[in-house]
């Protein structure tokens, strides 16, 4: 599975393994029974959304009331504090697409589009759908939209210019990724309900804020998933180059903005828990997390990613597809893995 930085480049690293995730959150319940305490759900989240939709908002407001005169101010305030609230809600999003706010449903599918209107496009429905494939296909081209097209990694390649433009634009880069799926319905009624939420959340900020406090949102939204630290994000959760190990996950101060977005191998491993019990999981099972390799700058990763060469949008392990008459593999991490991976320690390159 080794392969040098020229290969690495052209193509995703191959894997006949199952995801490590499933296995390990077996072992973990069976070693620590008590991690099913953390199985619960967090309404206070929805609380937290609905503040910061006011924030953002009420900031709008202000900046509509200031006037395109003072857009660097906008520019400012969307960095240091617009992108920190964004993507706070793209993690209540991401709680509400597990039903991790409320048991019913159709609640935490109200949450999630409510925390997604400061985004200004309706991308919570979508998310909902994608993301819970990924969880289940992680890896598999087909059916995992985390994974870059093979045109998008070819066209970005490593420049570090290149990478730049990619993480700026990620949002749009995304909406490329859908066509080549299988077997996904995204045209339901709350889609529709998504949509018109947003449209209608949009006309009021242009009707009541103007446009130059649409303009504050829409800094925010690129900065909170594109070239700001919390970007890193979608940097450090699968992007590798190590192929004995797929998932990362970041244990710096951003989390506490990020709420806990970073425990990502935690996540994957027991996604039925919220995002406030993740680091008690970590804290319960340390004998499965201490020996992984770990982020803990999200601004050193995003530099790293720019400008280090060795980082493509190829540096992702991709499951290739068994025979049916094969035997699954044992689930990596469950038995004692290469030196590379049991060295608990921050990934450096």
């Amino acid at each position: 599975m080794m392969h040098n930085l020229k290969t690495m480049q052209a193509a995703f690293y191959q894997s006949e393994s199952d995801q490590p995730h499933p296995g390990r959150a077996r072992a973990i319940i069976k070693a620590h029974p008590e991690v099913r305490q953390l199985m619960v759900r967090n309404p206070w989240t929805a609380l937290i959304a609905l503040s910061v939709v006011v924030l953002q908002t009420s900031l709008a407001f202000w900046f509509g009331k200031l006037g395109f005169g003072y857009w660097w101010l906008s520019l400012v305030i969307a960095y240091c504090v617009g992108a920190f609230a964004n993507h706070a809600n793209y993690v209540i999003i991401h709680d509400a697409t597990h039903n991790l706010i409320f048991r019913n449903k159709s609640w935490n599918k109200l949450v999630g589009i409510l925390a997604d209107l400061p985004n200004l496009n309706p991308g919570a429905m979508g998310f909902r759908v994608y993301h819970l494939r990924h969880h289940s296909h992680q890896g598999d081209y087909e059916h995992d939209a985390d994974l870059a097209n093979h045109w998008e990694a070819r066209l970005v390649g490593n420049k570090w210019y290149r990478k730049a433009i990619w993480l700026m634009l990620f949002p749009f880069f995304q909406l490329t990724r859908p066509p080549r799926l299988k077997a996904i319905t995204m045209w339901d009624r709350w889609f529709f309900v998504n949509f018109a939420c947003a449209v209608a959340y949009d006309v009021g900020v242009v009707y009541f804020c103007g446009w130059p406090g649409f303009l504050y949102l829409t800094f925010s939204f690129f900065f909170s998933i594109g070239l700001h630290p919390v970007g890193a994000r979608w940097i450090q959760e699968h992007y590798t180059n190590d192929p004995e190990q797929e998932t990362y996950s970041y244990y710096g101060p951003i989390n506490r903005l990020a709420l806990n977005m970073g425990y990502h191998n935690e996540h994957h491993d027991l996604p039925s828990i919220p995002w406030n019990n993740l680091p008690k999981l970590r804290a319960m099972a340390p004998e499965f997390y201490n020996n992984l390799k770990y982020h803990s700058s999200w601004s050193r990763l995003l530099f790293e990613f720019i400008f280090d060469k060795k980082y493509s949008l190829f540096s992702r392990i991709e499951r290739t597809k068994r025979r049916n008459d094969e035997a699954p593999s044992s689930p990596p991490m469950l038995r004692p893995a290469t030196p590379v991976a049991l060295s608990a320690e921050t990934i450096t390159f």
